[in-house]
């Protein structure tokens, strides 16, 4: 798989794009060139325009049949096989030369179609995210699609969002932007409204906002300039336009791979020259040669294991988890350590407005007022409305807008709300209270402003807090003369009370971290909300949160101490973005680490976990950064994703353990048998025919069961305990052969015919049915029973080799008719042969590796490991997914 890195196209000046022409315009004489009123366009003019500049995607990687077709073509052995064939034909062996390249062409056809069919689903399910976005359409805020932003609409971007298109600013709030996945600067770039002149390059534009950039801090309003392919993202993503980085599982899935590669070729070479030096045709030694190399080789293991991801990404679907790469189920089924924030995961998630609490010297009414006039919509505007508000405004607003009279304020200023200070700023004018400052935020920090507070009143937030009440406190002062707000909070406030929020703890949420405790994964918390609070909640639950961990013990603690204090812990609270994504750094160093965060401030941790899990409902920057979105954000089901993604690596081993046990005993068996019998123990034909019957028994493995102690902890890859399996099973494959050899030569003296259709029963006979043996560490039937499918395919293909003898196409296969003798000794061979694998897989896993896989610390992922420009373009690819086509 390609996973190198493009650089972006450098933008010189002949290149010059429309937002950096845009930029030097002043916003009132392009919204007239542009045909965009204040009102912002009609639902009719966007439609046109839509139908006329097209939808607003940009280029990503979406399943390609040609690309899947020459992944499984490209194999090396593959195509010589072919070549030989061809050649053969040519020299008058048409016969079964022919018969050669139809099985290679169902073989490939084979694996195309599952593995296409996978990654199709895959796409399936990307496309069920939704991605939206606030515009100005017909004089109202209107959410719609992503990718029904046109050329002229009027765009709201605020904190954590994704701007949707390359925006001409036209109003702008203390608003700042990472532009890291445009210009690889990695700190937030101030926006204003001015105008630029000369030839800006993209790093040079405060007044412009660029696609695929996210909102730091701060609202602004923009006309879109320059949307899809025509945007300066579309020209990244296009050049980003690849197969996504290949993954440690992928990785593992490789290096096995070409470990049998390199197996079949130094066999190919051996057997090659054997023949040739017992002077057999060059080209029918080479075919055997390469078909017993073709037959080693795991050429449907991607098929195998993408069909196993794609079946469990269908299962996650229905339980309302979607997966945005299929190779994150397998990569959740290796983590033992989630992180989640407490609002939805331990709580329902809808905030309630319950009352207003106010201090001395105010009543229930102010407060509530003071809320409503410090939310970041401007309520006493004409035409305001709640769309696209912070969860806490949005109660607020519909359980009080409706009964309060903001027509003789108006608001003056805005500092929108920021995760440093935990607090946001307006600045009012009112008829009876003349200009004031008030300030909204959490209640340590307004506190800390405030002077002259009331014990009565200090108390009264202790109390709320031990209720396990959401709390947040309002502040103000008198401010005459002042135009601007400080950029940062200064003291000198008056209390004036708190609003009080309720989120209703979730009454499966304790069986959900029960389920996942079971499956060996530590549950931690890690919130903003004030200690008590969330301890409240724990308790609640049943859960015990420890030694909680607050935001200013991580930052006095070293990374050695602050991972031993996490492991004595279940609780963190008031923890900043940046300490959230430490902590998970210094977990990762020990763990494999998933992170559930829906918020702003969960992005970087989101981008610092082994996994990122988002929910549907979540900010864009949230979103884009995790791997798996859940439509309902439920712990419940992401321990169902963890159990799926261990059953994926289970069954995947399966079809490993297949391959390096009975069928490389059989290929083996036939290599050294060439040696010493006067005639081929199977033809190229015969051997590929065999191999494709093999492999399909081998498609239902994906929807089989798997024991429970196999999916109590995650598994790993570990090539050497793959190689010990091959050398012991595999010898026991090829001691059977070897008794089937004699049984045909020298008891039934069978002729060459009958001879390789003795062994092609028995052979495929052998390495189907040892499936049921070694898909489980338990006694077969008796303690664990394999999935229907697998039971029905791998006994369907085991009777069609059965038949095949007797079948018409028997001689042109090459076969002859087998006695009744046979058959008779054929199943006391299979039923020996299947006892002595038990006891041996027995005595493997009690004396070689541990019966249950040992958690080993994982590997640095690869994020962690990759250069500034690399992360860049991760972050940019990722993004991309809110562009794409569908």
């Amino acid at each position: 798989m390609d996973t190198h890195v493009v650089s972006a196209p450098p933008v010189s000046a002949s290149t010059t794009s429309l937002i950096q022409k845009a930029g030097c315009v002043d916003a009132a004489e392009l919204q007239s060139t542009l045909g965009t009123p204040n009102a912002g366009l009609t639902s009719q003019e966007a439609a046109q325009r839509l139908t006329r500049d097209g939808a607003n995607w940009v280029p990503t990687h979406r399943a390609s049949a040609a690309h899947v077709l020459w992944g499984q073509v490209k194999s090396p052995l593959l195509m010589l096989l072919a070549v030989a064939a061809i050649l053969s034909m040519a020299t008058g062996d048409v016969g079964d030369a022919t018969i050669i390249l139809v099985i290679l062409a169902a073989s490939v056809s084979l694996g195309f179609w599952n593995e296409y069919k996978a990654q199709r689903t895959a796409d399936s399910l990307q496309d069920r995210i939704t991605h939206t976005t606030v515009v100005v359409r017909d004089g109202v805020q209107k959410e719609i699609e992503v990718s029904h932003v046109v050329r002229g609409d009027i765009v709201r971007v605020s904190l954590g969002h994704v701007v949707p298109a390359d925006l001409r600013l036209i109003q702008a709030t203390n608003l700042s932007c990472d532009e890291s996945a445009i210009t690889g600067e990695s700190q937030a770039a101030s926006k204003d409204t001015a105008a630029v002149s000369g030839q800006p390059g993209l790093g040079d534009l405060p007044c412009c906002a660029l696609m695929g950039t996210v909102v730091q801090s701060g609202s602004g309003t923009g006309i879109a300039v320059a949307t899809g392919a025509d945007a300066v993202f579309g020209r990244i993503a296009a050049s980003l336009n690849q197969a996504p980085p290949v993954t440690s599982f992928q990785k593992g899935l490789a290096r096995f791979s070409q470990f049998l590669m390199w197996v079949a070729i130094v066999l190919a070479v051996f057997i090659f020259a054997a023949n040739t030096i017992q002077h057999r045709p060059i080209l029918t030694g080479l075919m055997f040669a390469l078909a017993i190399a073709v037959g080693i080789t795991p050429q449907l293991l991607p098929a195998v294991v993408n069909t196993s991801l794609a079946a469990g990404a269908r299962l996650l679907s229905k339980q309302h988890v979607l997966v945005k790469r299929l190779v994150c189920i397998e990569d959740l089924g290796n983590v033992d350590v989630l992180v989640t924030d407490k609002t939805g995961t331990l709580t329902n998630g809808r905030l309630t407005y319950v009352e207003a609490v106010p201090a001395k010297g105010f009543t229930e009414s102010d407060v509530a007022l003071l809320g409503l006039l410090s939310c970041e919509t401007d309520f006493a505007a004409a035409g305001a409305n709640n769309v696209g508000q912070d969860p806490l405004d949005q109660a607020l607003a519909e359980a009080t807008l409706g009964h309060s009279d903001l027509s003789n304020h108006a608001r003056l200023d805005l500092r929108p709300f920021d995760h440093d200070s935990r607090t946001n700023a307006v600045l009012i004018q009112s008829d009876k209270d003349g200009r004031q400052e008030v300030i909204k935020g959490g209640p340590e920090s307004v506190l800390a402003l405030c002077s002259g507070v009331d014990p009565t009143d200090s108390a009264t937030v202790d109390r709320l807090f031990d209720q396990g009440a959401r709390v947040v406190a309002m502040a103000v002062r008198t401010s005459a003369g002042v135009t601007k707000l400080p950029t940062t909070d200064v003291a000198g406030f008056t209390l004036a009370g708190y609003l009080n929020f309720t989120d209703e703890p979730k009454q499966d949420a304790k069986a959900s971290i029960d389920r996942l405790n079971a499956l060996n994964v530590a549950v931690k918390v890690a919130t903003g909300d004030n200690q008590r609070v969330a301890e409240k909640v724990c308790r609640d639950l049943g859960l015990d949160p420890g030694d909680t961990l607050s935001g200013d013990a991580v930052d006095a603690l070293s990374d050695s101490d602050l991972y031993e204090a996490v492991q004595r812990t279940s609780l963190l609270a008031r923890i900043s973005p940046d300490q959230k994504a430490r902590v998970i750094r210094v977990l990762r160093q020990h763990h494999s680490v998933a992170f559930l965060g829906d918020g702003v401030n969960d992005a970087p941790a989101l981008h610092a976990a082994d996994v990122g899990i988002s929910v549907h409902s979540a900010v864009d920057v949230a979103k884009d950064a995790a791997d798996i979105v859940l439509l309902d954000k439920d712990l419940g089901a992401i321990a169902e994703a963890v159990v799926d993604g261990r059953r994926v690596f289970s069954n995947t081993i399966k079809y490993v353990q297949m391959g390096t046990s009975s069928n490389f005993g059989n290929m083996f068996s036939a290599a050294l048998a060439s040696l010493f019998l006067p005639f081929l123990p199977m033809t190229p034909s015969q051997i590929l025919l065999n191999n494709l019957l093999y492999d399909s028994s081998q498609l239902a493995i994906p929807t089989d069961t798997v024991d429970d102690e196999q999916l109590r902890k995650p598994s790993h890859w570990d090539i050497g305990s793959i190689r010990r399996f091959m050398l012991i099973f595999g010898p026991i494959s090829s001691l059977f052969d070897f008794f089937t050899f004699a049984l045909m030569l020298w008891l039934l003296r069978a002729p060459v015919p009958e001879f390789q259709a003795g062994w092609f029963v028995e052979s495929l006979a052998t390495q189907t049915l040892i499936v049921f043996a070694i898909r489980t560490r338990r006694v077969p039937f008796w303690k664990s029973r394999p999935g229907r499918l697998l039971r029905a395919t791998v006994l369907a293909v085991v009777a069609v080799g059965v038949v095949l003898p007797y079948s018409p196409l028997a001689p042109l296969i090459g076969f002859r008719p087998l006695p009744a003798t046979f058959l008779l000794a054929l199943v006391g061979v299979v039923l020996v042969y299947l006892v002595v694998i038990e006891v041996a897989k027995l005595a493997y896993y009690r004396f070689g590796p541990p019966p249950l896989p040992v958690l080993v610390p994982a590997p640095t992922a690869p994020s962690a490991r990759l250069s500034s420009e690399e992360r860049r373009h991760r972050h940019a690819r990722r993004s991309a997914s809110r562009f794409r086509a569908k």
